[in-house]
């Protein structure tokens, strides 16, 4: 039996049709049986984290079941896709395949060239930090991840070794995302031509302009930062101020690069996982209009990992609300029905005094 909904279909705006057929939406009415799931609402393709790490154990290893149970709270939220810069472990092939759980984008590890001043535990120290990072995008659905720096008061890696970094893995068909948490690193990566600058923090504006130039993208994960900023300030030493100034800059740098063309991402980066409500507001909050910031979790993020959204033919990944988040984006966090590859995978009552 296909699913059929109506309702208005963002980020278009115009009232329609749509059904699910399998893994596969249409806007023609198909052979055989439907059914209504509801005949009005707005529906956008389903969500996105760009950047998360479920499955993090005690240890700091990686728990199999503990990543099961992460995945399925980014569903629950209507997140259907994620993207994982990094992880401790390998992805179940079961999680993979399990109907149940996001379309999964993987990155690798989380490579460390051994020159850093500083790594942690959870690094893969590599010296030929250009190789290693063609092997893990090849293995890894062609995405790697290296940290351009660490400590925000050290050096970060080398430009030239950035720029080797990048053209070997885009000789390779793949794609870069760089973890910065200083100016002159987030500088680097940007003039380095990488794919993704992840955090960003203290990130100049050169480095704004950079990115535009070359196509790449930012992810700022400004939920991470937010929730670590009232302990920074409580510490009120020096290093925390300059910690502080840094997770400034990231705000103003959100607004910023949506200014000048850049495409800017809504990741996480944090537990409670299927939080990405959450990266929405703290867009809108440095300076994003809704609908941007919203298409940063949904059209926007799809497009960028190639995959579609609520389009002819497209996969059958949607989520439905009450109201438009554009105008009421607290909507997000409460989804009526999120659908993820042809399944209805969450179905909730309308609050009370609204109508589904």
């Amino acid at each position: 039996m296909h699913l059929h909904f109506r309702g208005t279909i963002l980020p278009e705006g115009d009232v329609r049709d749509l059904w699910v057929v399998g893994d596969r939406l249409t806007f023609d009415r198909p052979s055989g049986e439907s059914v209504t799931v509801t005949d009005r609402g707005f529906m956008l393709p389903g969500l996105v984290d760009v950047h998360t790490h479920p499955g993090g154990s005690a240890d700091g290893g990686f728990d199999p079941g503990v990543f099961a149970r992460e995945c399925a709270d980014h569903v629950a939220a209507g997140v259907t896709a994620v993207r994982f810069p990094g992880l401790a472990g390998a992805v179940p092939e079961e999680s993979r395949a399990d109907p149940a759980l996001p379309r999964m984008v993987r990155a690798g590890a989380w490579l460390a060239w051994s020159g850093l001043s500083s790594h942690a535990g959870f690094h893969t120290v590599v010296d030929d930090l250009p190789a290693a990072a063609v092997e893990q995008a090849r293995a890894n659905d062609g995405w790697c991840k290296f940290m351009g720096d660490w400590d925000f008061e050290a050096d970060p890696v080398p430009l030239d070794l950035m720029k080797a970094v990048a053209h070997a893995v885009h000789e390779a068909g793949g794609r870069v995302a760089v973890h910065c948490q200083s100016a002159a690193g987030s500088l680097n990566a940007a003039l380095a031509g990488v794919d993704s600058i992840e955090h960003g923090m203290g990130m100049p504006e050169e480095a704004v302009a950079a990115l535009a130039t070359g196509g790449g993208a930012y992810v700022p994960t400004l939920t991470a930062f937010a929730q670590s900023a009232p302990r920074a300030r409580a510490r009120g030493t020096e290093r925390s101020k300059l910690w502080l100034r840094g997770y400034e800059a990231m705000v103003l740098r959100a607004r910023d690069a949506h200014e000048a063309g850049v495409t800017v991402l809504a990741g996480t980066d944090s537990a409670p996982f299927g939080n990405v409500a959450e990266e929405v507001a703290c867009l809108i909050r440095a300076g994003l209009p809704a609908g941007a910031a919203i298409g940063a979790a949904s059209w926007t993020a799809r497009r960028w990992l190639g995959l579609p959204g609520l389009a002819e033919g497209g996969l059958a990944d949607l989520v439905v609300y009450a109201a438009d988040p554009r105008a009421e984006p607290e909507v997000l966090r409460h989804p009526l029905h999120v659908v993820l590859r042809g399944r209805r995978t969450v179905t909730r009552v309308p609050a009370a005094g609204t109508e589904e």
